[in-house]
């Protein structure tokens, strides 16, 4: 089955992608989704090491069900030297590239920014790592966890004192993935308008501290570092917080501003407690209160009124939420091989150009072969290529019905 035309903004747009695991995987699946050409260059025998994760939809990762969706598998060794004149050579075709290796591993595989830029001038290239391509910790090896934590993410996420691990990665996606999609974009405006590339240097522990934008300008007036439930949007005030119900679930309660919170209060029929909105102390008479109702009872009691208050739901509920639905975020598909399943639907929504779920993983080097005949390789050099380990080639999977 023919893969349907990209219809986002990002049509005719071609991307490299170098990248593994979680940062890199979501930032060019989203730049897929607006269309981008996205051709994953991965290692032959192995791929992507996400490929491996469980639990499987057919023969891909679930992982990589969503993350690597609408893009090329093409399977290079860049540790050989033609490996490395391929890529260059995909390169000066493409409009960028984005990698997530540390910060001179593709120096030393001859695919750095200077050997890219000497190939083609006008490539934004995207380097993403966890502390950036310079200081004392350029080198330093990390995950999520250690990002957030030293850029002070974590000292403000808890409970009863204690600091906890976000139940997402806040550094990988929100520092790495999107911040590096909004620099490659910007850095492709340029590009197109002088035919001058850039070199996007994105670090996640940057990303992670960043999103403390408010904390940080407080911090830098006050000089006080802000603490776990001691600040206006982490716990401290009855008007922002969480509540357990009679039936252990909990509603989410945010009604910062004076009309919010006397819907609130009036709709929970106590309006002796509107004095109360920023008082601490009286936190525990509000936690006593939502205990007297399950969650789902005091969510119709409230239904209709500009309370700010809605469910802390699973992520069984949030699948089947229907604001979620009823938005796109969850798609019902075939999978090629598994039948029916579920996707992720993308975020950004755009009303003329929109973006799009348009073909599921691909298998490890599905599109090896199309991809070097598209840069003028010849099918005796591609065998030569294949046959010396350099590259792999799989049958391609075919697409799903489209959304």
């Amino acid at each position: 089955m023919a893969v349907p035309e990209p219809t986002g903004p990002l049509a005719g747009i071609r991307v490299l992608d170098l990248t593994r695991l979680l940062p890199g995987a979501f930032a060019t699946a989203l730049l897929g989704d607006l269309g981008a050409e996205v051709v994953k260059i991965e290692q032959p025998g192995v791929g992507d090491p996400m490929r491996v994760y469980e639990p499987r939809i057919g023969d891909a990762s679930a992982f990589t069900w969503v993350t690597d969706r609408n893009k090329r598998s093409v399977a290079l060794n860049l540790r050989d030297p033609r490996g490395t004149e391929a890529l260059l050579r995909l390169a000066a075709g493409a409009h960028a590239l984005v990698e997530g290796f540390r910060p001179g591993v593709t120096d030393r595989l001859g695919v750095g920014y200077d050997a890219v830029r000497a190939a083609n001038p006008a490539l934004v290239y995207c380097s993403i790592s966890g502390y950036g391509r310079d200081g004392p910790l350029a080198q330093e090896a990390g995950h999520d966890v250690n990002y957030v934590g030293r850029a002070g993410l974590l000292s403000v996420t808890g409970a009863g004192g204690r600091p906890t691990i976000p139940g997402v990665q806040v550094g990988d996606l929100a520092g790495g993935s999107l911040l590096s999609v909004a620099g490659l974009l910007a850095a492709l405006v340029r590009a197109e308008r002088t035919g001058e590339g850039d070199h996007v240097d994105v670090s996640m522990t940057d990303g992670a501290f960043a999103l403390q934008a408010l904390m940080l300008g407080a911090f830098f007036v006050e000089d006080r570092p802000p603490g776990i439930e001691t600040e206006l949007l982490n716990g401290r005030y009855p008007c922002y917080s969480l509540y357990e119900c009679a039936d252990g679930r909990h509603l989410a309660v945010g009604p910062l501003e004076p009309p919010f919170w006397t819907a609130l209060c009036e709709g929970v029929g106590r309006p002796d407690l509107l004095p109360t909105q920023f008082d601490p102390s009286a936190l525990e008479q509000w936690r006593a209160l939502f205990r007297t109702r399950p969650r789902d009872e005091w969510l119709d009691l409230l239904a209709g009124r500009d309370a700010c208050v809605g469910p802390v739901n699973d992520l069984a509920e949030a699948v089947a939420d229907p604001q979620l639905r009823h938005r796109g975020m969850v798609l019902d598909l075939e999978h090629p091989t598994a039948g029916p399943t579920r996707q992720l639907g993308t975020p950004i929504k755009l009303r003329e150009h929109p973006a799009s779920v348009r073909a599921p993983v691909e298998a490890l080097g599905a599109s090896t072969r199309a991809v070097l005949a598209d840069v003028g390789y010849p099918a005796e050099a591609i065998d030569a290529l294949v046959a010396g380990g350099v590259a792999q080639e799989a049958a391609a999977v075919p697409a799903p019905p489209a959304p």
